[in-house]
């Protein structure tokens, strides 16, 4: 599957996920900014958080932080659903436009308040956070299946760990940390503040 993901991955156009002038920045490996003091991670980060989430064809997947819709494109390409939860409502309306008009209809659409997850359909597989939390939800952990696996960038704002956390079949919580980030800010009780 990281061989099809990587292949799809270098197909997948960035500049369809950005507004027109900074389309002929697209193709570099920096973050770009999509609006309303929010970005576009760099493509490297997307395909690595990706990877890291060890998706399958039969994962349900909850991300938090629609923005662009460039890291959901890469999600719904190799999972079964992916439930995606924006709280700025134009972004969030730009990004399913998009999708759309690319032929996804596994993605499913909600303007509200990540922190809270989507409870409607968890529990999820996989989770996955694109922005930068003082500390994990707790709600998000509920709604994380047994064997399942979330990433989420924990720490302050001008640096934190991205880590990958895992539960086990006891519902028995592990964190590894993979690499230093900087994310915008979780926005709600997680954040920073």
């Amino acid at each position: 599957m990281k061989d099809q993901i990587y292949e799809f991955f270098q197909k997948l156009d960035r500049s369809l996920f950005v507004d027109a002038q900074f389309q002929h920045l697209a193709g570099r490996d920096h973050p770009l900014p999509i609006g309303f003091n929010q970005t576009i991670s760099q493509p490297t980060l997307v395909l690595y958080m990706t990877l890291e989430l060890d998706l399958n064809r039969d994962c349900r997947v909850l991300e938090i932080g629609t923005g662009s819709g460039y890291q959901t494109a890469l999600l719904a390409h190799f999972a079964a659903q992916v439930y995606t939860v924006e709280r700025i409502p134009e972004l969030a309306q730009k990004a399913e436009k998009r999708l759309l008009s690319l032929g996804y209809e596994n993605i499913f659409f909600r303007l509200g308040d990540g922190s809270q997850g989507w409870e409607e359909f968890s529990p999820y597989d996989r989770i996955i956070v694109t922005a930068g939390a003082a500390r994990i939800p707790d709600t998000l952990l509920k709604q994380l299946k047994p064997d399942g696996k979330m990433i989420i960038p924990i720490g302050p704002s001008n640096n934190q760990q991205l880590l990958l956390v895992t539960k086990d079949d006891n519902n028995q919580i592990k964190e590894t940390s993979l690499a230093e980030v900087r994310f915008v800010e979780f926005k709600g009780r997680f954040g920073w503040s």
